[in-house]
């Protein structure tokens, strides 16, 4: 039991913060602060899944000892049933047991934002800006399942379909947290739609997903933002050319990593409402200078732990799409399946399911509870 007991005295450790905390969001003075409250009620969130576990793992173990103790009954009938009782309690306290190991890892504090999900064609010419315009639809389809919202900030389209590059921003529930696992260089091999010979080509495109950064994350002196507006250039509509609603936006950002100045530039020209517009260069510059600034947090985790799913390294090739044998493998854990074009149609959650059981195993062999 010795193993089982050190779980415990882990678990009723959290048992006297777990109340403190169920107080503390009752308080007027947290819920009247926004930032503290949002911490607290996650926290809670959080230690009332361990809590539920802790009772059914310590239920478990009382059950388990009863059964033993009923096991001396001279009762047949007492007998048989004490036996299947010990039976079940052995056969889930050890999944109990791993649960609660995972539940007890903590979480990258990132997971629970919203993410901007940035595609580009690599290498392959125009096939690749294709193959971008691929992985977009994807990733539209997958984020439609997971009742997420999409919205495309920047897009510059490949010459013959699809997407040089596209920058989107993704809301909901735990996004970031998903779709991390998909930063990297997806690799596509199949005979490209502007191929006459009908050999298969190799083309790329590459995934970075960030982590969105909340308005005070990041201190921008608005005054120093300097706007300038221009006639949006764009097919067709009476509007496009006479309105200015296109924004450009210049800012000298101090890196306070390395004390340097550099001049940051976003333009905006998705919407014809120019407000509109400002707020998503905002919102984007906001990302940028996280980004920028979380470079350096991301650069030191990354070195301490370099965990086979999440490097954090960008150009790494992670996965392959086999056309001609409708074929996907994650290079990063070896998961291969030949259902092609039901991915494709953002059936992805599996293989991502499958990268979150790699990474939570590295961390558990870390935390070595």
């Amino acid at each position: 039991m010795t193993g089982n007991n050190t779980l415990l005295e882990k678990l009723e450790g959290l048992v006297s913060r777990f109340e403190e905390v169920s107080t503390l969001i009752t308080d007027p003075s947290v819920i009247s602060d926004q930032k503290r409250y949002v911490k607290l009620t996650k926290e809670y969130k959080d230690l009332n899944d361990i809590m539920k576990a802790r009772k059914e793992y310590v239920q478990c173990l009382n059950g388990l000892e009863e059964a033993k103790a009923m096991m001396n009954e001279s009762d047949p009938e007492m007998k048989e049933m004490a036996r299947e009782e010990a039976a079940r309690c052995e056969a889930r306290l050890p999944e109990l047991e791993e649960e609660i190991k995972l539940l007890l890892i903590p979480a990258d504090p990132q997971d629970d934002r919203n993410a901007i999900l940035e595609i580009r064609g690599g290498t392959g010419g125009d096939e690749a800006a294709i193959f971008a315009g691929d992985l977009f639809r994807m990733y539209s389809k997958y984020c439609e399942s997971k009742g997420w919202k999409l919205e495309v900030s920047s897009a510059s389209e490949g010459a013959s379909g699809g997407f040089k590059e596209i920058i989107c921003s993704v809301t909901g529930e735990k996004v970031y947290g998903t779709l991390k696992y998909e930063s990297g260089v997806h690799r596509v091999q199949r005979v490209p739609a502007t191929e006459t010979q009908g050999r298969v080509h190799t083309s790329a495109a590459s995934v970075a997903v960030l982590p969105e950064a909340e308005p005070f994350d990041v201190e921008i002196n608005e005054g120093e933002i300097k706007w300038d507006t221009f006639r949006s250039s764009g097919a067709g509509g009476q509007n496009v050319n006479k309105v200015e609603s296109g924004v450009r936006l210049r800012y000298n950002w101090k890196n306070p990593n390395t004390g340097a100045t550099e001049e940051i530039l976003i333009e905006c020209t998705e919407t014809r409402d120019q407000p509109k517009n400002k707020e998503r260069a905002l919102a984007r510059l906001r990302t940028f200078i996280y980004d920028k600034e979380h470079q350096k947090y991301i650069d030191d985790i990354a070195s301490k732990r370099k965990t086979m799913v999440s490097t954090g390294d960008r150009s790494a090739k992670i996965r392959t799409y086999n056309y001609p044998q409708g074929r996907i493998t994650d290079h990063r854990i070896n998961y291969t399946i030949y259902n092609l074009a039901a991915f494709m149609d953002g059936d992805i959650q599996d293989c991502i399911d499958h990268l979150i059981v790699a990474e939570n195993a590295e961390r558990l062999k870390e935390s070595e509870l």
